[in-house]
């Protein structure tokens, strides 16, 4: 191996060790997430907190918000199907996590698609996100705070276009900004780091951007003094369970299936031999 290969290769083995640790964390802690998500989400989103060991919640009443959302480890806040009746929820969710010191994570969901929609997300940003999760297209119109940056919810920006947007966001809001793409991104407005694993079927399966957004909250979770590195894992475990589902997978459906089998049964030598991540700062 040639010599300046070897910090690499030591890198990569340090971030891999730290995946199994924080997997293994929330396999042994079990953390109850509160998801106040999208209805097309609902299902595969709390299979994969399941399947990694988290205790999900779907609970969005604004009754139940003040007895519950403090006893929650974490906070989701998904806009996939947003409407009036949901977003006092959503705010009020937020504010009590604040309040009580736990993490909360933000998924904007077609942010720019409509002034209704970004105004939300906008509140929402406001109210200190622990981590904010979108595609470029999201990130980059929250970053300029601007319509027309996004096409229905699918990315028409990679996440390589909006790496600056995500540095800005970053910066304004005091959140992690983390874009999906064919390199997921995470910044802290100035360290970026780079997760390569998953596979591009992924994208053909409605609510998987939602449900690593969930993941990244039950990593967050049990780690919450290091948000940046426990949302580069979440991405990159979420990534290695595609990888290893997409072996045994013929489509979209059945990958579906695989890929939750596989995040279930993640052992330490696939997480060990399988970990991209790597530094972009």
């Amino acid at each position: 191996m040639a010599e300046e290969d070897r910090p690499k290769e030591e890198a990569q083995n340090e971030w891999a060790q730290k995946a199994w640790r924080a997997l293994s964390a929330v396999r042994r802690q079990s953390p109850l997430i509160q998801c106040i998500t999208n209805f097309v989400s609902m299902d595969l989103m709390a299979n994969t907190l399941l399947a990694a060991g988290a205790s999900p919640a779907m609970l969005h009443s604004l009754q139940e918000i003040p007895d519950f959302t403090p006893q929650a480890h974490a906070l989701l806040i998904n806009v996939g199907t947003l409407s009036d009746a949901w977003l006092p929820a959503m705010k009020s969710a937020a504010e009590f996590a604040t309040q009580s010191g736990r993490p909360w994570v933000l998924d904007p969901v077609a942010a720019g698609a409509t002034g209704f929609r970004l105004k939300a997300c906008l509140e929402l940003v406001g109210l200190r996100p622990t981590v904010i999760r979108g595609n470029g297209s999201e990130i980059i119109a929250l970053s300029k705070a601007s319509l027309g940056a996004t096409q229905g919810v699918d990315s028409i920006h990679e996440s390589v276009d909006a790496m600056e947007y995500a540095k800005s966001l970053a910066k304004a809001s005091g959140a992690i900004v983390a874009v999906s793409g064919a390199v997921d991104i995470v910044t802290d407005g100035q360290q970026v780091v780079g997760a390569r694993n998953g596979v591009a079927m992924m994208q053909r399966i409605t609510a998987t951007g939602c449900s690593v957004t969930a993941l990244i909250a039950a990593f967050v979770a049990v780690d919450p003094l290091h948000a940046l590195e426990a949302t580069v894992l979440a991405l990159s475990v979420f990534g290695v369970a595609g990888e290893m589902g997409m072996e045994m997978a013929k489509g979209p459906a059945s990958l579906r299936m695989h890929l939750i089998d596989s995040l279930y049964g993640l052992d330490q030598p696939a997480v060990l031999s399988r970990i991209n991540i790597t530094s972009l700062s």
